[in-house]
C-alpha cells in the first residue's frame, strides 16, 4: 500500500523535490508547518498519521503510528483546527490535477510567459497548491520560505514571478500592481480591492479555490440549502476537486436536494445572486443574533475596513442582557491614530441595517490568528 510522507521542510526549492519524490515513489505527501508549537505539532501529526518523515537533511525517517493511504492519493493536509482538533483532508491526484487544470484555464495563465510565486505556508492549501498547480502545468515556480513584504514586491518588481497568492493580510502590506495577477484567498477580501486581484472561494476540503470573483470555476456545481430566495442558507459545492475523504476514513459528502450525490456542505453561508454571482456571508457558526436580526461578521469588517483610522478589523458578539448578543469590533488602530465607536457606527449604517453596526469598540494591538489570514474570532474576549 502506498504511504503517507511527512515533508518537515520549509518552503524552497528542497520542499518541491522533497514532493516530486514522494509523488514518484507513488506515495502521498502530507507538509507539516514549521511554526508549530509543539503540542500543535502534536496534534497534526495524529491527524495525518504519516508513515515517515522527510526532513531539512533530505533524509526519509521512519514514523510510529502511520496509517497507509489509498492508490491515487496525493495529499493528505490539516484543517486549520479553527474550531476544535484538526483533521486531515486526503486529496486524490485526480483532485489535485481538476483544481490545477480549471485554475490555470479561467485565469488564462501562459507556461511561455508566466511564472508562479509560492510566498504562503505550504502545509495549508491556499500556499501548497502555487505548487502543486505549477508542476501540474509546466508554468514555471519559485518558492520561498515565507512571505516577506519587501521581497515579495521586490521579486514582481523585477519581473521575475508575475502571479502569487496571497492573503489579505498580506496583500495590504504590499503594492500589488507589481503583479499581473493576485489569487486573494484565506479569508473575506477587503472591501476594495485592486483590478489585477482575483478574490476567491475554497477550503481544503475542495483543493483550493473553487469560485473566483463570485463564478464556480468550470465544472464546479454550487448550490445553497435550506435557504429561501434572497436569504443566506449553507453553501454546497460538488466538483472533482473534493476531497476524497477525511483521514479517519468519514466522507463528508452528502445527497443534495435534488437526490445528486456528490455534495459538500461547507459550513458558510450564502446566496446565489440574480445575476448568478456567489455570495458568502460568513460561517454559519459565527452569525451574531442580536435583537432577534442576523449579523454576519464578514460583512461588518468589510465595512469598518473603509474607515481611514482603521488598520486591521474583527467583528465578534458578546452577550448582553437586552439584546441577547452584541455586536462587537476589536480594531487595530492605524498610526494616524484611533477612531471612535461614533464614527464606525455611521460608517456601517450608511451600508447595512442599523442592527448590524456595533455596540461596543476594542481598540487592541493585534488581532489573534490562526491559519493563513483567518482571524480567531473565539479567542476574542
Amino acid at each position: 500500500m502506498p504511504q503517507l510522507v511527512a515533508l518537515d521542510l520549509p518552503g524552497g526549492a528542497p520542499f518541491v523535490d522533497a514532493l516530486r519524490r514522494v509523488w514518484d515513489a507513488g506515495d502521498a505527501a502530507a507538509p507539516l508547518d514549521p511554526r508549530l508549537p509543539a503540542a500543535a505539532r502534536r496534534a497534526a501529526i495524529a491527524a495525518l498519521a504519516p508513515g515517515s518523515v522527510v526532513d531539512a537533511s533530505g533524509e526519509r525517517s521512519a514514523l510510529d503510528g502511520g496509517r497507509p493511504v489509498e492508490p491515487g492519493d496525493a495529499l493528505v493536509l490539516t484543517t486549520s483546527g479553527s474550531t476544535g482538533t484538526p483533521r486531515g483532508v486526503v486529496l486524490t491526484h485526480d483532485a489535485v490535477a481538476a483544481s490545477a487544470h480549471a485554475t490555470t484555464a479561467r485565469l488564462g495563465v501562459d507556461p511561455l510567459r508566466h511564472h508562479w510565486l509560492a510566498c504562503l505556508p505550504l502545509a495549508h492549501i491556499g500556499g501548497l497548491s502555487v505548487v502543486t498547480r505549477a508542476l501540474l502545468t509546466d508554468t514555471p515556480l519559485t518558492v520561498v520560505a515565507g512571505f516577506d513584504a519587501a521581497g515579495v514586491e521586490e521579486l514582481g518588481r523585477s519581473g521575475g514571478v508575475t502571479h502569487v497568492s496571497l492573503v489579505a493580510t498580506a496583500l495590504q502590506r504590499l503594492d500589488a500592481s507589481v503583479f499581473d495577477l493576485v489569487l486573494l484567498g484565506g479569508a473575506a477580501p477587503p472591501g476594495d480591492v485592486p483590478d489585477n486581484v482575483v478574490a476567491t472561494y475554497g477550503m481544503t476540503e475542495t483543493g483550493s479555490g473553487v469560485v473566483y470573483d463570485g463564478r464556480p470555476l468550470e465544472g464546479v456545481d454550487i448550490a445553497i440549502g435550506d435557504g429561501t430566495e434572497g436569504e443566506p442558507g449553507e453553501i454546497l459545492v460538488r466538483c472533482p476537486m473534493l476531497l476524497r475523504a477525511y483521514r479517519d476514513g468519514t466522507d463528508p459528502r452528502r445527497t443534495g436536494s435534488d437526490g445528486s450525490g456528490g455534495w459538500l456542505a461547507t459550513g458558510d453561508a450564502g446566496r446565489l445572486l440574480a445575476d448568478g454571482t456567489l455570495a458568502v456571508d460568513g460561517r454559519l457558526a459565527e452569525v451574531i443574533v442580536t435583537g432577534g436580526e442576523k449579523v454576519w461578521p464578514a460583512g461588518v469588517e468589510a465595512a469598518l475596513a473603509n474607515h481611514p483610522k482603521v488598520a486591521e478589523v474583527a467583528v465578534w458578539r458578546r452577550a448582553d442582557p437586552e439584546w441577547g448578543q452584541r455586536v462587537v469590533a476589536w480594531v487595530v488602530p492605524a498610526p494616524e491614530g484611533a477612531p471612535t465607536l461614533d464614527e464606525l457606527v455611521d460608517l456601517v449604517r450608511a451600508s447595512l441595517p442599523p442592527w448590524a453596526a456595533p455596540k461596543e469598540l476594542v481598540l487592541v494591538t493585534s488581532l489573534p490568528r490562526t491559519g493563513p489570514g483567518k482571524v480567531a474570532r473565539r479567542a476574542l474576549s
